[in-house]
């Protein structure tokens, strides 16, 4: 249970890392928030929890499919906040946008032989 804590306190200090940086400097905030730290650690967490290298490249090919769904959403978010859109609508059209593309991931993977 220690080591579940554990984990949970490092992956959430990224996210309060990061929100703390771009507070203050947005750009290095962005950096920051664009480095697979998150990924990188469940890469470690899973192969420390399974010693299992294929379970980790698995995720990692999955991690990589997935990301590509997930670009529009940083497209998306500034050009409607930038266009007058309220910040909870643009929330809400990303976010929506963002599991539509998901799914049509989910969808379209395996037809193209793409194990996820």
């Amino acid at each position: 249970m220690l080591y579940l804590i554990l984990k949970a306190l490092m992956s959430g200090a990224i996210v309060a890392a990061v929100s703390e940086i771009a507070r203050r400097y947005p750009g290095w905030g962005g950096l920051v928030a664009s480095l697979p730290l998150v990924s990188l650690l469940a890469m470690i967490w899973l192969f420390v929890d399974s010693g299992d290298r294929m379970k980790v490249a698995d995720l990692a090919g999955s991690t990589f499919w997935f990301l590509l769904p997930s670009m529009p959403l940083f497209l998306i978010v500034p050009w409607l906040l930038r266009s007058g859109w309220s910040f909870a609508a643009t929330m809400a059209v990303a976010i929506a946008v963002t599991i539509a593309l998901y799914a049509l991931t989910f969808w379209a993977a395996p037809r193209l032989g793409i194990k996820l």
